[in-house]
């Protein structure tokens, strides 16, 4: 059996691992899209044949872990795509927003290929692409083992508590009369996510594919995170009349802080304020949550007993029609904007970073990760000027970081999150879905641990099991 990474190796976005048994079947764990600059390349080819591939393993419905799978289908991809069910529902949607942006996109980005002397590319995927991805979707339980074939590879997912659906992958290989168990834990969430339930144990493996995204960093605590927002919103649009401005993902980010300005709403907390949801994919993925209660955590349950909606206040609004989204933009009053996506590469959100700014009195809120080579990254890491659309902007506006929010474990809840393993069984580990400087701090850790082989594969690198 041997392990291909083609995504996701030493960069944070991309993801997508090869597995090929001894018997010639090929299994892909997830297909996602390379995001930020100079990934124009990566994401035309995958450097393996689609049309080869069996079977497609996906652990959840984020765009770096699924939004090539409209492409493996457009280059002759027809196998079955097993996921959860609540990630296949985002999916529906995720996909179809994200095939828009790319037609949207791509006139932009050819236009600048020709600057400078490069071919133009062909569009990654349409409307029809997805529409054939789709029908190849398989949900599974959660727990529930699973054949892809015969009596050769066994699957299972377990919950990560990352975003609604999302799952980590066993799988348990039978060759030479032996079995050789692959783990790859997709994105590992937290254990006390505002709405999800705790991350699950999963069986003992041998292999493990890892993510690595905050591996070197401590979340800061976060005693009050009700308090840090309300302060921020005070100061704000109380104080300065200005607005502020929330880059954050459609799904889990932008149900957490509806449910947090939800509950200072419920208190009386809250200010008066127009609060906008400004994103056609969040008001459908916060419907999709809403059906998904299963994946609740028992304190929001508890709070929906009694308030009746976790998502719905005095002065909320959902838009998702164009001229609406527009018109936020031409009122000059204090509000509350949240709108994708997280990493403010794409989506209505330039928009309204692009006309606020240059505003001293708005305030930029980044609430998680955002990859360092994005409009983003460049906020969070305290840039002086950005390029937005191609134009220069001095950054005026204040720029608050709320890492409460961030989906993604930090080093030591994911060495919690592996700690139901026996690292003496684990005969090795690769670190995937992180940059390199901040992996190979990881390793160290691991290797405290107990864990005895830990590698950082590269791109296109091939292990042999």
């Amino acid at each position: 059996m041997t392990i291909k990474f083609y995504g996701a190796a030493r960069t944070v976005t991309g993801s997508k691992h090869l597995i090929i048994t001894s018997r010639g079947t090929q299994i892909l764990l997830d297909c996602g899209l390379f995001q930020g600059i100079n990934t124009d390349d990566l994401n035309q080819k995958f450097g393996f044949s689609p049309s080869e591939v069996d079977y497609l393993l996906l652990s959840h419905a984020h765009i770096d872990h699924a939004g090539l799978i409209p492409r493996l289908v457009r280059k002759g991809f027809t196998g079955p795509i097993y996921c959860t069910p609540a990630t296949a529902d985002l999916c529906r949607i995720m996909l179809l927003d994200s095939a828009h942006i790319q037609e949207k996109d791509l006139k932009r980005i050819n236009e600048r290929r020709l600057r400078r002397g490069d071919s133009p590319l062909e569009v990654l995927y349409q409307e029809q692409d997805v529409e054939e991805a789709l029908a190849l979707l398989r949900p599974v339980q959660y727990n529930e083992t699973f054949w892809l074939n015969d009596t050769e590879v066994s699957v299972q997912f377990t919950d990560t508590a990352h975003i609604l659906g999302s799952a980590a992958i066993s799988l348990t290989v039978y060759e030479d009369g032996q079995q050789k168990r692959v783990f790859f834990s997709g994105d590992i969430g937290r254990p006390h996510d505002k709405i999800l339930r705790m991350p699950q144990p999963f069986p003992q493996a041998d292999y493990i594919i890892c993510e690595s995204t905050y591996s070197d960093k401590l979340h800061e605590p976060e005693p009050d995170m009700r308090a840090h927002l309300l302060r921020i919103v005070r100061e704000t649009c109380l104080q300065r009349r200005g607005k502020v401005i929330i880059p954050a993902f459609a799904v889990d980010r932008t149900q957490e802080l509806i449910f947090a300005l939800d509950q200072l709403a419920s208190t009386g907390e809250l200010p008066r304020l127009d609060v906008y949801i400004d994103s056609p994919l969040a008001v459908k993925a916060t419907g999709i949550m809403k059906r998904h209660d299963d994946c609740f955590n028992p304190e929001i349950l508890e709070y929906i007993e009694r308030d009746g909606d976790a998502f719905a206040f005095p002065n909320l609004h959902y838009v998702s029609d164009v001229e609406e989204s527009k018109a936020i933009n031409e009122r000059d009053k204090p509000c509350i904007i949240i709108s994708a996506s997280g990493m403010a590469e794409a989506g209505r959100i330039k928009h309204h970073i692009k006309n606020n700014i240059e505003d001293p009195r708005c305030t930029i809120l980044l609430v998680g990760y955002c990859s360092p080579e994005t409009l983003g990254g460049a906020l969070k890491r305290g840039d002086k000027e950005v390029r937005i659309f191609g134009e220069t902007y001095s950054v005026r506006a204040d720029v608050e970081v709320m890492d409460s929010f961030s989906a993604h474990g930090d080093y030591a809840e994911m060495l919690a999150f592996l700690s139901c393993q026996n690292p003496a069984e684990v005969k090795r580990v690769f670190l995937v879905h992180g940059e390199y400087d901040r992996q190979v701090i990881f390793k160290d850790k691991l290797l405290q641990a107990g864990f005895q082989h830990v590698s950082v594969p590269t791109l296109y690198e091939a292990v042999r099991l």
